[in-house]
């Protein structure tokens, strides 16, 4: 038997066309300037070097192993390894787990320099991994050489404070903030450190770096503020704070803090558009992220895209994803900004992707729907206290992306006593499709938590007009239990993969876990992960393939058993597109770094790698004469195996 969440039964090796054709140099040069390629989060790279033709010799060249790997003990928190690095001016930066910042040479993996910030906070309070997704860079507009910090790394740490770092020396700047850190903590509060740091990249606008934070979910009514901030990039000066509260709102503070407890939060990446002189932000929860009944209305922001004046932080528009929120649904990837013909007139426009595998594409000037959203009645009825919207936004083109049909018959199973005991769960259990709400005798929730999509986001090719996208499909199960009873609870009485969180506040604890059979297999069918590819002209999907396999998770032979398809794997993580109509990912749990030809949706090459590479991979190519890069971070997580390895390939000779 085996608990991990699992993924398809084919084995997957190596593949690709043998091609002796010498390596093609005359396609364009392209940095990787920000986390996803732009600030828009296309995740796409111009590159052609590296085609469907000759995929096939693509080979590992250099490894960088920083040695910031942890599983977890009784002093230090686990590490996972989620970056996206960035490669400008010659050099490739990357940040770990223990928040040190790395500078290589792109092409051979020797390193430069590198900064240690001394993490204090490396103690296993809390319920997160030590994780930093990547690093932000700026640069004077006429930088003069010799001249200390005229370009400049810029990352928020899990010591709540924003550093900003020479790019050429890694030395702090000495003129940001205190001898090159800002305290992130001001203004925010009480709170331990794990509950509230940043986790992915600031958003860099002309002289303004704007970042979020993470804040636990699910602990208590009164979390730490979901405030955006930016900092002048030179000084480290606040230059606006946006609160998220809803207009007219009560607002009440404690003594020393200037933001309202309990407001959504802002973990993910932003996105900006620096011709229209807008930052778009997805925004998470109001606390706690599964009762809603206390939260007095501060739910007005939560599970939205809020699109916020770079120069002062105020609110041009938002659009709401999920309305009053119990579901911890937040809006969890990277807003994506692009502009097609065809496409919604071909407005300049942005794509939302979210936890339930809706789209929702919006005119990124005003907000509204480039084509019609459905308000649709959801199950009513939840627990004692909380009111519930009585519909959901539901987008027509395209239409939802993620699954949502659970029946006694097509229940999966290995087994006809695995498929029972999938049976008895759903019999006993509250399931009225997606949105049905948390309840006293449980209920089951499909998608789950994690997604559909999450944090690494959809990719868009600007010429083709297609998005691309992973999706997990795992349904779980949700129960609130009353405040008495979950007191009562002995410590440690429940253990992964089941959660139990307070809600300290509410009248609730809430109980999660899995939806798997007896034998720790989903109960849903599936594939449990995909990759699919929709036409943003017509909404139609074009192809959906299962991705990943059961390797590393179920015992030999089962992996590889023969079957007529994947069955697919949970994946943590985003995709690379190129213009060599390829398709780069990891993120499964079976250690595997695989490209998939975009026009088909066929695996054409894979790499096993050291780890899980729950990251999202990046390419670049420095001059006429050089190779074609793609680079991704293995270091997998605790679930899966934790590690430290970067992996550059290029095509062998």
């Amino acid at each position: 038997m085996y608990v991990r969440l699992l993924a398809s039964l084919v084995a997957v090796s190596p593949i690709g066309c043998a091609d002796s054709t010498p390596i093609d140099y005359s396609g364009p040069v392209a940095e990787w300037r920000e986390y996803a390629g732009d600030k828009g989060g296309l995740h796409f790279s111009p590159l052609d070097q590296i085609r469907r033709e000759n995929v096939g010799r693509l080979e590992r060249v250099w490894s960088h192993r920083s040695g910031d790997a942890h599983p977890g003990d009784a002093e230090n928190a686990p590490t996972a390894f989620q970056v996206t690095p960035l490669v400008v001016n010659e050099t490739l930066y990357y940040c770990t787990g223990y928040m040190r910042v790395f500078a290589l040479d792109p092409e051979t993996g020797a390193e430069r320099w590198v900064f240690d910030p001394g993490l204090r906070a490396k103690g296993t309070g809390g319920p997160y991994p030590l994780t930093c997704r990547g690093v932000a860079y700026w640069e004077a507009e006429a930088p003069q050489s010799g001249r200390a910090c005229e370009r400049r790394i810029l990352y928020g740490t899990k010591d709540s404070e924003l550093i900003a770092l020479d790019a050429e020396t890694g030395r702090p700047c000495a003129d940001f903030g205190d001898a090159g850190r800002v305290a992130l903590r001001e203004g925010i509060g009480d709170a331990p450190p794990w509950e509230y740091y940043p986790t992915s990249p600031p958003l860099v606008m002309d002289d303004l770096v704007v970042l979020g934070a993470l804040v636990a979910d699910q602990l208590k009514v009164d979390a730490p503020s979901g405030v955006v901030r930016a900092f002048d990039v030179r000084s480290g000066r606040r230059v606006w704070a946006w609160d998220p509260v809803p207009p007219g709102f009560d607002v009440s503070r404690r003594p020393g803090e200037l933001y309202q407890r309990g407001t959504p939060n802002v973990w993910s990446i932003l996105s900006g558009d620096e011709e229209r002189g807008l930052v778009f932000v997805p925004t998470g929860n109001a606390s706690p992220d599964s009762f809603g009944g206390a939260r007095r209305g501060l739910d007005h922001y939560g599970s939205s895209t809020v699109a916020l004046d770079a120069a002062t932080g105020r609110v041009a528009w938002h659009f709401q994803t999920v309305h009053h929120d119990v579901w911890d649904y937040d809006v969890s990837t990277q807003p994506t900004l692009f502009q097609i013909d065809g496409v919604g007139g071909g407005r300049p426009a942005l794509a939302q992707a979210t936890k339930m595998g809706h789209v929702f594409l919006l005119d990124r000037e005003t907000g509204e729907p480039l084509y019609p959203v459905e308000e649709r009645p959801v199950p009513q009825g939840g627990v004692p206290g909380e009111t519930l919207s009585p519909t959901q936004p539901f987008p027509t083109h395209p239409l939802p992306l993620h699954p949502t049909e659970l029946t006694p018959e097509n229940l999966f199973g290995f087994t006809p006593i695995d498929r029972s005991s999938c049976r008895q769960q759903l019999a006993d259990l509250r399931w009225d499709g997606i949105f049905t709400p948390p309840t006293l005798e449980g209920s089951i929730q499909f998608p789950h938590t994690a997604g559909g999509m999450n944090w690494g986001g959809v990719a868009i090719d600007p010429a083709r007009g297609v998005l691309y996208t992973n999706q997990t499909h795992i349904a779980m199960t949700v129960r609130l239990v009353p405040r008495d009873e979950y007191d009562a609870m002995p410590e440690g009485s429940v253990q992964y993969p089941r959660e139990a969180y307070p809600m300290d506040g509410t009248p609730y604890g809430v109980l999660r876990a899995p939806f798997f059979s007896r034998f720790g297999a989903p109960c849903n069918p599936p594939p449990w992960g995909s990759l699919t590819a929709v036409d943003l002209r017509s909404g139609e999907v074009l192809w959906r393939v299962g991705l990943g396999t059961t390797r590393d998770q179920a015992p030999f032979p089962l992996w590889a058993i023969p079957a007529t398809g994947h069955l697919g794997a949970p994946n943590f993580g985003g995709g690379l597109l190129t213009a060599g109509q390829l398709y780069f990912i990891g993120a499964t749990t079976d250690r595997y770094l695989r490209a998939f030809d975009t026009e088909t949706g066929e695996e054409i090459w894979s790499d096993r790698i050291p780890f899980t590479g729950n990251a999202t991979p990046m390419s670049f190519r420095l001059r006429a004469d050089a190779k074609q890069f793609v680079v991704i971070a293995a270091g997998g997580n605790p679930l899966t195996g934790t590690g430290d390895a970067l992996l550059a390939y290029a095509l062998s000779e």
